[in-house]
């Protein structure tokens, strides 16, 4: 986030619990766990009651879920509905998935989605808001090379190094 001076780490595990139902789970630095499931999300903290809200208040949770059922599930009807996608390097070797959100109003808070991976791994997501705030996130054996001091341009760098 623009805001901050640094970037913000959390470490955790994103799950696909089978149809459109996501859930991710963060262990660092506070313990909290965000489900998306029948059109509503749930947010439960230790120690607190948990939060609901409509998926609907939150396009940008819309959209990760749009895309992770999509490309987890083999879905290229539902990405291509949802998204224009661009696919750039060598399937077989090192790509990069690139998403455009085809709603305007999605495109309003998310500029694009993009995936770069080896083989048929994803390993780095980054997500472009439209305000100028990048989410990047470090996917499978990836995850492991996160550097003690994150900057955005690093993160960036090691996303786009395995190429």
């Amino acid at each position: 986030m623009r805001v901050l001076e640094r970037p913000l780490v959390v470490s955790g595990e994103l799950a696909w619990l089978g149809g459109d139902r996501l859930q991710r789970r963060v262990d660092h630095p506070q313990q909290e766990t965000a489900t998306i499931a029948d059109g509503e999300v749930t947010q439960q903290r230790t120690g607190k009651s948990p939060r609901h809200f409509s998926l609907s208040r939150a396009p940008q949770l819309q959209v990760l879920l749009d895309s992770f059922v999509a490309l987890l599930s083999g879905d290229a009807g539902r990405l291509q509905q949802a998204f224009e996608v661009r696919l750039s390097g060598d399937p077989a070797s090192t790509w990069t998935l690139t998403l455009l959100p085809r709603d305007a109003k999605v495109a309003k808070t998310v500029a694009s989605i993009a995936i770069d991976g080896v083989g048929k791994q994803s390993l780095c997501m980054r997500m472009q808001e439209a305000d100028g705030d990048l989410a990047i996130d470090l996917l499978g054996t990836l995850a492991a090379k996160m550097p003690v001091q994150p900057t955005r341009e690093a993160l960036q760098a090691l996303c786009q190094g395995m190429h």
